[in-house]
């Protein structure tokens, strides 16, 4: 079926900035919180969070991006379905 929520999903991303820990340059990147990421499209994130290994180390959850990618182009094609009614309808008032 189509895609009819990309742009409510879009709007609910949290995209941040922030570091690694394991990065010793503690360069500041963009992205996104994987457990925010995984209520609205949970197939793109592996792991639980806050998962520790047999040793009490934590294993770091991950995002597969490329998952996202359905979900912008979805709110991209309602946005632009919008904007062509809206610009629409400005011609007809114009007329």
């Amino acid at each position: 079926t189509d895609m009819k929520d990309g742009i409510e999903r879009v709007k609910q991303l949290q995209p941040k900035k922030f570091n690694f820990l394991s990065n010793p340059d503690k360069e500041i990147v963009d992205g996104f919180l994987a457990h925010e990421v995984k209520d609205l499209v949970p197939f793109s994130v592996l792991g639980d969070k806050d998962a520790v290994d047999k040793d009490g180390k934590p294993v770091m959850q991950t995002i597969d991006v490329s998952a996202l990618i359905p979900v912008l182009t979805g709110a991209i094609k309602e946005a632009i379905a919008k904007i062509e009614t809206l610009e629409a309808e400005v011609k007809a008032l114009k007329g």
